[in-house]
């Protein structure tokens, strides 16, 4: 009995469900492909986790500091956000992140990109 006890113990001390407490990028098509100059594009975000959509928000920052709120969907993938990027002229951009996982966490970051002729 004694063995059993001891067997159960390891077993419950090894033992580490997965549990994500906040949506932390994993991909993004940024890497994959750049942003072209006075085009509309998406940029697709995949995420550790699923993510509340409604309560989540993604801003534009430009030159200045200026935040422009940008148009946001699900993806195909579970995790997956699509970002809809307005035509933008040459140089530097970023995006600010305000991501709520199912869980509840609130996840802020900030993604810098430039965009090229």
């Amino acid at each position: 009995m004694k063995r059993f006890n001891l067997i159960c113990l390891l077993l419950f001390v090894g033992y580490q469900p997965t549990i994500f407490a906040h949506a932390v990028i994993t991909a993004d098509s940024l890497k994959a492909a750049p942003i072209h100059a006075d085009q509309v594009d998406t940029i697709s975000l995949i995420f550790n986790s699923k993510i509340e959509l409604g309560l989540s928000q993604v801003f534009l920052v430009s030159k200045g500091d200026q935040l422009t709120p940008l148009k946001i969907s699900q993806g195909n993938q579970q995790g997956q956000m699509l970002v809809f990027i307005p035509a933008l002229a040459n140089g530097d951009y970023a995006l600010k992140l305000k991501v709520f996982a199912a869980d509840g966490h609130l996840t802020e970051d900030v993604i810098h990109f430039t965009v090229v002729p």
